[in-house]
């Protein structure tokens, strides 16, 4: 590893371990302590809510409490949409941090494991994103990482991330605007969609895994 790459290891690790210190013992980070948060600026939560949302992958702030947070805040909609844009400007956060500092944090293309994956999800990185977000076999903004690292084209990253993720988006939505509204019948409902979400995850994970060749 060269110079330039101990640098922008370093850096990555710097800012990474400030950004992680800050958001851990400044903020409360369950959905109650965020809701509160956004809520408390009023018609500029949403645009707060969205800006946090976009630098999650750099403070390793739980997407799940964000997108609780939102539907919690907002109700179903708007607070599904503020999801949305919130998830993708993040997913584009983690997918810069890939391209710009993978190389020299993480040498994933120079492992043994990676020949097959590597080139794969170069080349079809919109099937792979697509799928790996409408079933999650690794996390958000670690396959966010991984398609900057593997040079997957923005173009192609964006769209399937977005429809990959609104299946999910939308069980988290429910359940959150279902705990607000306090109703039992709706959080029965929503928790049943969630659940039904996760069985779906588990029951497809291995044929998913097989498909894509991970």
């Amino acid at each position: 590893m060269n110079r330039k790459h101990i640098g922008r290891a370093l850096l990555f690790l710097v800012i990474f371990i400030a950004f992680v210190w800050l958001a851990r013992s400044q903020f409360d980070v369950s959905p109650e302590g965020v809701r509160s948060f956004i809520l408390s600026f009023g018609i500029y939560g949403p645009l707060l809510f969205m800006v946090i949302y976009a630098i999650g992958p750099i403070i390793v702030f739980p997407t799940s409490v964000l997108s609780l947070a939102a539907a919690y805040a907002y109700g179903l909609w708007p607070g599904m949409l503020y999801i949305v844009i919130g998830a993708t400007a993040a997913s584009i956060t983690g997918y810069l941090m890939g391209r710009f500092f993978g190389d020299s944090v993480l040498r994933f293309q120079d492992s043994s494991w990676s020949a097959k994956i590597y080139p794969r999800m170069k080349e079809q990185g919109f099937l792979y994103v697509f799928i790996l977000r409408l079933i999650p076999l690794v996390g958000f903004d670690i396959l966010s990482y991984l398609a900057g690292l593997t040079r997957v084209k923005l173009k192609s990253f964006v769209p399937a991330t977005v429809i990959g993720m609104l299946p999910g988006t939308f069980a988290y939505s429910l359940v959150g605007s279902s705990l607000a509204s306090g109703n039992t019948t709706f959080i029965a409902i929503a928790l049943s969609v969630f659940a039904l979400l996760l069985v779906t995850t588990f029951l497809f994970r291995n044929k998913v895994r097989a498909w894509l060749n991970i």
